[in-house]
């Protein structure tokens, strides 16, 4: 569970970074990630691979959320300027 944790986050971080609009995408597998590191931790807490784990996937839930919201209010506001100009 350590292992698929940390391929989850470093996926989640990918998606984040790179995917802005798919961001909920990650978001989710990030979520999941953390489950699974949490999982793992309870299994073996020394395990420093659930420890990546869950440090990959809090940070690939936090910039995956965030970069969709940026991206979405960018097209929202887009949207907007468009309707002004177009009357």
């Amino acid at each position: 569970m350590a292992a698929a944790s940390l391929v989850l986050g470093i996926i989640s971080l990918v998606i984040g970074v790179f995917m802005g609009v798919h961001g909920w995408i990650g978001a989710i597998l990030g979520a999941v990630g953390i489950v699974l590191a949490v999982l793992a931790r309870k299994e073996n807490p020394d395990s420093g691979l659930a420890t990546a784990g869950l440090v990959c996937s809090i940070v690939g839930l936090c910039l995956s959320a965030v970069m969709f919201l940026a991206c979405s209010l960018l097209v929202r506001t887009v949207r907007g300027v468009a309707s002004l100009v177009t009357g």
